[in-house]
């Protein structure tokens, strides 16, 4: 097993964005001692770029960050944690886990937003709110993974803020809203992304884009151990803007055990 901190910030523009490098780096250093594995430190530019076709630093994202990811995950031997900086650090590494393990790949996306715009609907231009549909290979063509996620194979887990362009989505049934363990029954493996703000802002104060009515911690871990039974090859966590993150140790304990095997 491998930590792969990936510190970028240019998927995002919230006002809370120029945090996620720092915030990154503290949750992985947390993470590489509750795990006690080794933390690789996946080197991402300070700089921004123009919007262009309506995505916000598109040079960036298509550039050296994306790159840099790629070389990373080259050989990893094992599963990988990927630690954002925000959402959009998680095009590379469940682009490669659906590239290597074929179209029974499932994907538990535990997020407060859907991640289900395109450029042409996308209210910012901000990528991290794009991320998703991309994976599912729709969207701008410098993007879209191919292949893609399969329909269906995506379960949203405690998302709760959406435009109407992302519900048009969901009742497409290219993703559902269920269970997660019940929705990803017929999976091969899973991928399993996490985005704090899938918290409710009591409960951890360092989300780049807080959302009320979300999970306590104690749900949340109560939540990923329900997938106990499922091969998990991947996992990230991504869009923490703190660096006050020791209230997270259960949920990186609980991720530990799903990518080792170990309960």
């Amino acid at each position: 097993m491998l930590i792969n901190a990936v510190p970028q910030f240019q998927g995002a523009l919230t006002e809370r964005a120029p945090r996620l490098p720092e915030g990154c780096v503290a949750l992985a250093e947390l993470a590489g001692h509750v795990l006690g594995v080794p933390v690789h430190h996946i080197r991402q530019t300070r700089e921004t770029s123009p919007t262009v076709d309506g995505i916000a630093n598109r040079a960036v994202l298509t550039g050296g960050n994306r790159a840099a990811q790629l070389a990373a995950l080259e050989a990893p031997g094992g599963p990988v944690l990927t630690i954002g900086g925000d959402c959009g650090v998680e095009l590379i590494p469940i682009g490669v886990a659906r590239y290597r393990f074929g179209p029974g790949l499932g994907v538990a996306w535990f997020d407060a937003h859907a991640d289900l715009n395109t450029a042409e609907t996308s209210p910012s231009g901000a990528f991290h709110g794009m991320v998703l549909r991309s994976l599912l290979g729709e969207g701008d063509p410098e993007f879209a993974a191919n292949p893609p996620i399969e329909p269906g194979r995506v379960v949203l887990a405690g998302t709760r803020a959406f435009d109407d362009a992302e519900r048009a989505v969901v009742d497409r049934g290219l993703v559902l809203e269920t269970d997660p363990a019940a929705g990803l029954a017929g999976a091969d493996k899973v991928y399993l992304h996490l985005d704090l703000d899938v918290l409710d802002p009591a409960e951890f104060d360092g989300l780049n884009h807080p959302e009320p009515g979300g999970l306590t911690i104690e749900r949340l871990v109560a939540m990923l151990r329900e997938l106990n039974g499922f091969e998990i090859v991947g996992a990230g966590i991504t869009e923490c803007a703190g660096v006050e993150v020791r209230v997270l140790e259960p949920v990186l304990e609980a991720l530990g055990e799903l990518l080792t095997g170990k309960q």
